[in-house]
């Protein structure tokens, strides 16, 4: 069976799409929950890199110290500061959509995209650092392998959050701001808006935990 065939979405605008084996509260609490079940297992993938950062630590503790040193904590904490703000913004958004403001929807989950992307380029600025000083993959040098096991998970859970960071860009910008620009939500209908913030937040709350692990604890 097609997927029009179950969801309809020739609806007016501010209407939910027609579900025709549930009704819409049931439909909304599906997918509030499947959002939530999808992000217990980002947790449970991020719970391994936190495991696997405090195994590597206790078996390579000076290395880890000395390592951490080479990050620049001014600008993950200018990061941080960027994310907060934008999770911000998003919870706004979610707001917004519940008051069938779409332009205010267009416009919080812009900025909060906008701060996703900031973030995105100070991390580079981070990297390109790091390559100059021999201490990036393929461009490494004795400072990468003096450093690997630290580098080694420093790159691994920085870069599987970037691209978290993509997605939430990504989601936010096609199941928040078009269809809000085409007045799609309202008080009866901010389930994408809703979603898209709370995996948002997700990807702000990892950061939360991995700038004081890796910037700050060493």
């Amino acid at each position: 069976m097609s997927t029009s065939a179950i969801v309809d979405h020739n609806v007016p605008p501010g209407e939910p799409p027609i579900i025709h084996h549930m009704d819409t509260p049931t439909a909304y609490g599906a997918a509030k929950l499947g959002m939530w079940l999808f992000l217990a297992t980002e947790v449970l993938l991020f719970a391994v890199m936190f495991c696997s950062f405090a195994i590597m630590r206790y078996y390579h503790l000076d290395e880890f110290h000395h390592a951490s040193k080479n990050l620049n904590v001014w600008l993950g904490a200018f990061n941080t500061a960027v994310l907060l703000f934008s999770s911000y913004t998003a919870a706004v958004a979610v707001t917004k959509a519940q008051q069938g403001d779409n332009a205010g929807v267009v416009r919080n989950f812009g900025i909060s995209v906008f701060c996703g992307l900031i973030f995105l380029v100070v991390k580079t600025i981070e990297y390109t650092g790091k390559a100059h000083h021999g201490m990036f993959p393929f461009v490494w040098n004795s400072h990468f392998y003096e450093y690997k096991n630290f580098l080694g998970i420093y790159y691994c859970m920085t870069g599987l959050h970037a691209l978290h960071v993509i997605i939430g860009m990504v989601v936010m910008f096609i199941y928040g701001i078009k269809p809000a620009m085409k007045n799609r939500f309202s008080g009866k209908y901010y389930t994408p808006v809703e979603l898209g913030a709370l995996y948002w937040h997700l990807v702000d709350l990892i950061w939360i935990y991995l700038f004081p692990l890796l910037y700050l604890v060493g």
